[in-house]
């Protein structure tokens, strides 16, 4: 199948403006690759220090130049749901590719922190930077040169960015991430939703929702809303990165297990030492990151993307501009109804035909890219395919041809919307992106005069009290990167969403972040460039008419030109009590050091 006239252009065109920065990448990592193994070359006290605690027949294998020893780098810990089933993959691992024919060892683990536990509270303010951290832990864990190939652990929101970022700083080596897989579906999302509104009218007490919570975030797993933490894991299956199938398989069964071991046998396979060497920073192209931008639209994916796959493409010397996501948005179908776009989680995406059925539907309209390089052999045709247990081991079968619930995922020919589920709105406010995928048509365009607040605490205190009661275009400003690190935003939306209800056009217009699990209010997220760097926020007045037009991709303030360029900006630095205190006081060289929100908002060059 051909590739769509528009993938193609936007391909190359993302190529073309990388082509330096990429080609200087490429020769780093090229510089980098050794004959044998770079342990090879070591001193024998260094080569002593780093197998000193293995056994003694991983000793033997370490000390000659024909066997591969593969790192592991981890995200475990055991109160996050998510990363609690990785405690035994590393043994799963060892044992698997000890069988093998080579060597494994746990190089080291890195920070998760989970954006659900910190939602409004202070920690939030170290969330995004956290991906640079765990980005920087990666490459620490990876710095001893004992290692031919790796594999990275993790699931959540900054954490497998991080994990990606890291590697591609040893691009010369294959890297596999390796899943959990999603907690069992608890309290539907749709009834969640309605208790939390409850809560937020006053309707309820605190009880009640931690019932509800507690009963949808309930066992060791992901979440299984659509948020970033399952958007992670569908794209780096699209990029081939999981090995196929691999990404919602539930943590806690056999063939979770045996795909767990098959990761292991699989690195092997693709270091420099065997026939299929696969270099993780060459596998990474801009063929493969313009196929997650397509998969992200297909499936109304978290907003948090249009931050981390910029920056992920950074790291491997690529160049990807919210343009592309946008023009890509006009020619990607919108595929899935999934929360907070539907009712449905990822089982039910999962149980109807999943990433096979999507990849399968994608490639045969030219949407992907079929021929990009992957993990799971030698090109994406072979994540048409689904896993399955055949004595112990893992086998791949042709996958479905038919939607199992076309309520939940559909094919091309009979799409939920004929485009997809992010755009960019552009204005004298700056650029933004837009989750419209959550948002009914006739709610996507709101002109209304703004309130402005610099916290989501004041916005709230301002619905307590009644004063939102009204058609408003909330602008929340001095979230971004630079003010205190872009926390999301998340429980504005359930206040917001309230007002909505009662018949009033609402709007959220902030330089900050929302999670992955936005809702139906229409929001212009991650405004750039953000207030604290003088951006056109910070020149926004209580009164002033904001027109946000998702689908004419508009955003703007209804001020004449003159009287807005005249004005002085205010809050253009945050408050002096902020971001000290519960370890914020830590990352404040990342925030004067960090990009635009266009750029990935991170902190490296």
């Amino acid at each position: 199948m051909a590739v769509h006239p528009v993938l193609a252009e936007v391909t190359r065109r993302i190529a073309e403006r990388s082509a330096d920065r990429r080609e200087e990448y490429l020769g780093r990592i090229r510089d980098a690759r050794t004959e044998g193994p770079v342990r090879g070359g070591m001193g024998c006290a260094n080569l002593a220090h780093g197998f000193a605690a293995c056994g003694v027949q991983d000793k033997l294998w370490l000390r000659g130049d024909v066997t591969p020893n593969i790192a592991i780098v981890s995200s475990y810990n055991d109160m996050l749901s998510a990363h609690q089933p990785l405690k035994d993959y590393p043994d799963v691992l060892k044992a698997a590719i000890r069988r093998a024919g080579g060597t494994a060892q746990f190089a080291g683990g890195v920070p998760a922190m989970c954006d659900g536990i910190t939602q409004g509270r202070a920690g939030m303010e170290l969330s995004l930077f956290s991906r640079d951290v765990v980005a920087m832990a990666t490459a620490v864990a990876l710095s001893h040169d004992m290692f031919d190939g790796m594999l990275l652990l993790g699931v959540c929101d900054k954490i497998v960015p991080g994990l990606v970022i890291g590697a591609l700083s040893f691009g010369h080596l294959p890297a596999v991430l390796v899943p959990a897989g999603p907690m069992a579906s608890g309290l539907p999302n749709a009834e969640k939703a309605k208790v939390r509104k409850r809560y937020a009218a006053g309707e309820i007490g605190r009880d009640e929702l931690l019932a509800a919570e507690a009963a949808s975030y309930h066992s060791p797993g992901t979440c299984t809303f659509y948020g970033t933490a399952n958007s992670n894991q569908l794209l780096m299956e699209v990029m081939g990165l999981h090995l196929p199938g691999a990404s919602f398989v539930p943590p806690g069964t056999d063939l979770r297990e045996g795909l767990t071991a098959a990761a292991g046998r699989r690195v092997l396979q693709i270091t420099d030492l065997a026939d299929e060497y696969t270099p993780v920073g060459e596998m990474l192209d801009e063929r493969a990151f313009a196929n997650a931008i397509v998969a992200l639209l297909a499936t109304g994916g978290s907003t948090n993307h249009t931050l981390h796959l910029p920056a992920m493409a950074a790291a491997a010397g690529i160049e990807l501009t919210w343009d592309d996501f946008d023009e890509l948005s006009q020619v990607t179908p919108m595929l899935t109804q999934l929360y907070p776009s539907g009712t449905a989680d990822i089982n039910h995406f999962h149980a109807a035909g999943g990433t096979a059925f999507l990849i399968g539907e994608l490639i045969d309209a030219g949407l992907l890219h079929e021929d990009a390089r992957t993990v799971g052999g030698a090109t994406l045709a072979e994540y048409r395919k689904v896993p399955r247990l055949d004595g112990g081991r893992v086998v791949w079968e042709d996958g479905p041809a038919a939607t199992g619930d076309p309520a939940v995922l559909r094919p091309v020919a009979e799409p939920f919307d004929t485009h997809g589920g992010l755009r960019t709105v552009r204005g004298n406010l700056g650029r933004a992106v837009v989750k419209v995928s959550a948002v009914r048509p006739e709610h996507r365009a709101v002109e209304a005069p703004a309130r402005v607040f610099e916290s989501q605490e004041r916005l709230q205190d301002a619905f307590a009290a009644g004063e939102l009661d009204r058609d408003v275009v909330a602008v929340v400003r001095l979230q971004g990167p630079r003010a205190d690190g872009m926390p999301e935003l998340h429980r504005l939306i359930t206040p917001l969403g309230v007002l909505q209800d009662r018949g009033h056009k609402v709007a959220l217009v902030t330089d900050g972040r929302l999670s992955g699990a936005s809702g139906a209010v229409p929001a212009a997220i991650h405004a750039s460039p953000e207030a604290a760097a003088g951006g056109p926020l910070a020149r926004v007045r209580d009164g002033d008419v904001v027109r946000l037009d998702a689908d004419k991709g508009l955003l703007e303030v209804l001020v004449p030109d003159e009287e807005f360029a005249a004005r002085e900006p205010e809050g253009g630095v945050p408050d002096p009590d902020r971001g000290w205190g519960t370890g914020r006081e830590l990352f404040a060289a990342f925030r004067a050091a960090v990009g635009p929100a266009e750029r990935g908002a991170g902190v490296f060059r």
